[in-house]
């Protein structure tokens, strides 16, 4: 999960030359599921290329679909993209999970040409950067391709036109991560976040809500914004380098999964720093539940990331089998049991999850993901 960062615009010349020289060095892990069901809600459909043949108002079977997360090894993209598979497996459709090992647009341009030469019906994407990528993706949209974004948009006007699946409202995730701080320090003191990557595009949405209901709580002063990109290394060296900085520091807030376990991992190692700094932020309860039950974390938020895959896979079924991409579109989400309804956001068509979870020592037993 990650997290948002400032858009680098990237110039049509260097996007060639990496898509031609990255092609070849990519790493790519690739998973083919192929199932025979017929979806229990089936959303509806129109005419369009690609996949196999199906009566009206059903989604086509033998869809091909690529999942491209921001990488391949981080815990949530992998839930994530597991929850695709689930959606197409059901559909009798394919997946294939392809991207790099790193959260850069460069890493993930070579899943796009791979899915553009092998006739993909849709694409899934959590991009790295919300303009790098846009070029590629116009490219196997002119082929007839699908777009949908999911976890971390693009922002690409109508080059191409898309749907965004929104984990949850955006707005508020940056203002609740923010009063979930504000309860746990009585409202005052220095704070700091630790982000992803500098380009996330979900992660700098975030934290500009976050800076916004900041003004709420004015003994509370955000002093810095570092990057960890998603990286466990890179986040340990910045948040080393938060704490000495700045030694009154009395609370962090890591709105992505890799940043507050490295940071929870820290802390519950570091009980003298634990006492003074408060951590909360975007988390997986599998890897934080023992942190919330030994008091390194009082609490966190997050929605289910497999949810989030699953339904971004119903999303590409529904658009490859002719649903239409404008507001007012609906299509059904499978076990989801919900009908969910196209809206004009912030420049692209998305539809949202559902509001996050707040876990703490009260419930965090009751999931596992």
């Amino acid at each position: 999960m990650t997290a948002l960062r400032t858009a680098h615009r990237v110039g049509a010349t260097a996007l060639a030359a990496v898509l031609v020289g990255g092609i070849l060095a990519a790493c790519s892990s690739t998973t083919n599921d192929k199932g025979g069901g017929n979806s229990d809600t089936p959303a509806p459909a129109g005419s369009s290329g690609g996949g196999g043949s199906s009566a009206p108002g059903q989604l086509k079977k033998g869809l091909k679909v690529y999942f491209i997360p921001k990488d391949t090894q981080n815990p949530y993209e992998v839930l994530a993209d597991k929850g695709g598979q689930k959606a197409l497996k059901e559909l009798g459709g394919e997946v294939t999970v392809s991207s790099g090992t790193q959260d850069t647009a460069a890493a993930q341009l070579p899943s796009i040409q791979a899915a553009i030469q092998a006739h993909a019906d849709a694409i899934v994407i959590a991009a790295n950067d919300p303009a790098a990528l846009c070029p590629s993706l116009n490219k196997a949209a002119q082929q007839g391709i699908k777009i949908v974004a999911f976890d971390s948009d693009i922002q690409c006007g109508s080059s191409p036109n898309h749907l965004f699946i929104n984990q949850a409202d955006t707005k508020d995730i940056g203002t609740s991560e923010v009063d979930l701080l504000a309860k746990q320090i009585n409202s005052q003191g220095e704070i700091a976040i630790l982000s992803a990557a500098a380009s996330a595009t979900n992660q700098n949405a975030w934290i500009k809500y976050m800076k916004e209901q900041l003004k709420k709580y004015p003994n509370m002063k955000l002093v810095s914004t570092v990057y960890g990109n998603d990286d466990p290394a890179t986040s340990l060296s910045v948040l080393q380098g938060l704490l000495s900085a700045y030694p009154n520091l009395k609370g962090i807030i890591s709105p992505t999964t890799v940043g507050i376990s490295t940071a929870a991992q820290y802390l519950s190692t570091h009980k003298d720093v634990a006492k003074r700094v408060t951590l909360t932020g975007l988390g997986l309860p599998s890897q934080m539940r023992k942190y919330i039950k030994d008091g390194t974390v009082e609490s966190f938020e997050l929605w289910n990331p497999s949810d989030l895959g699953y339904l971004a896979g119903y999303a590409a079924a529904s658009l490859a089998s002719g649903t239409a991409l404008q507001a007012g579109s609906t299509f059904q989400s499978g076990s989801l049991n919900k009908t969910y309804t196209m809206a004009q956001g912030e420049g692209e068509l998305s539809v949202v999850l559902g509001p996050p979870t707040v876990f703490d020592k009260t419930n965090i037993d009751q999931f596992n993901f």
